[in-house]
């Protein structure tokens, strides 16, 4: 293992200091605030009543399985196998699993730059080398084949909607992403985390294209579970008793009480509240931020806007602490996700009320108008 190689999260570092400000806005935290469907917050305490403490098989739940496999038939018109599907303690979880099948030792890992900060440090942890390609506004930040070919990949990781620009893979391009994989023989895994919140097109899943991919999501983001910690996985076919064995060894099940309450999770005329609410979130941040920064593309999903901050500093950190010092307004500095220009952004997530994010953009305005830009 390469412990040392790993980097801290530096958002959690700015969400510890925003905590000394009882006053703080914040933009920080890639969390929702809402509350889940209150159908889950029933199942919970039913589950606790009648003493739901065991742990489960390792695939997980067969009923929570069962409903993520029509998920998938009723969203996507694509059909899987339940025992493809492991639930797992966050995507953390669902990460290590895909990456213990897919990658050994000394393995090289394909990811965008910029891209969710944790992925290299799990790489690292299980002595892989992550190999970053750079996107920009450029490439709409979507890797192309283009960015591939030039290098020796054992797997290939992409997120769509992402984290930290909010954009989704156009269909084409994804297609032809996993296609050059399969014909190369690299590994496709797809973090779909932030699928349902998409605000014009809907995002596609890599099981649309190919069978032989490893997908992974959870219930942290669009249905309002983040303290749950429950992700799952969907391995191909012939690597099922594979992952069973690595999921056994790794946490042995998935927390049993969050499983229950997910079962309730798929409750869509709450979640099509929750992506309204979302929708209007950006709409208004995008309106307000493009004011006082460039916002490279309008993020189609997620919740985040990626903010070029190159007029005011070329130094994301002391620009964050800048701002969370004099105005108790926290923002994510943008080298969290790599080093591909990120310097010049800032992440900047809708994850609270527009009426707390209203005041953290007057203090913005106010402040950026009379401080001296670059």
């Amino acid at each position: 293992m390469r412990c040392e190689k790993m980097s801290s999260f530096i958002v959690m570092d700015i969400v510890k200091e925003a905590e000394k400000f009882e006053d703080c806005i914040h933009f920080e935290i890639g969390q929702p605030d809402l509350p889940p469907s209150p159908k889950v917050k029933q199942a919970l305490h039913v589950s606790i009543d009648n003493n739901k403490f065991s742990y489960t098989q390792s695939h997980g739940l067969v009923e929570l399985r069962e409903k993520i496999a029509q998920h998938y038939q009723t969203t996507y018109g694509v059909s899987i196998d339940i025992d493809q599907i492991f639930l797992t303690p966050g995507t953390s979880g669902a990460f290590m699993i895909a990456y213990a099948l897919t990658l050994k030792h000394g393995s090289t890992l394909g990811l965008s730059d910029p891209s969710y900060p944790c992925y290299k440090n799990f790489a690292y942890l299980m002595d892989i080398e992550p190999l970053f390609m750079p996107i920009g506004k450029e490439d709409d930040f979507e890797l192309h084949v283009k960015h591939l070919e030039p290098h020796k990949l054992d797997a290939l990781q992409i997120s769509s909607p992402a984290n930290p620009t909010g954009n989704i893979y156009k269909s084409e391009n994804f297609k032809a992403l996993i296609e050059y994989c399969e014909k190369e023989k690299i590994a496709f895994i797809s973090d779909e985390l932030y699928h349902g919140l998409t605000y014009e097109d809907k995002a596609d899943t890599a099981l649309q294209y190919g069978k032989n991919v490893f997908v992974i999501n959870g219930f942290s983001k669009y249905y309002c579970m983040p303290g749950q910690r429950l992700g799952w996985v969907i391995v191909p076919k012939e690597q099922i008793r594979h992952a069973e064995i690595v999921a056994q060894n790794l946490f042995i099940s998935a927390p049993t009480l969050s499983q229950y309450g997910a079962l309730e999770a798929f409750d869509d005329a709450y979640l099509a509240t929750i992506k309204q609410e979302f929708k209007a979130r950006r709409d208004f941040l995008y309106a307000e931020l493009s004011t006082l920064f460039d916002i490279d593309a309008k993020p189609d999903g997620a919740f985040y806007l990626w903010a070029n901050i190159s007029k005011y500093s070329n130094d994301s950190f002391a620009f964050a602490k800048e701002l969370l010092d004099t105005l108790h307004v926290a923002t994510t500095p943008g080298i969290d996700f790599g080093s591909n220009g990120t310097e010049h952004y800032l992440r900047f997530a809708y994850t609270r009320s527009i009426e707390h994010m209203r005041e953290g953009v007057e203090r913005l305005r106010n402040y950026l108008y009379t401080r001296k830009s670059l």
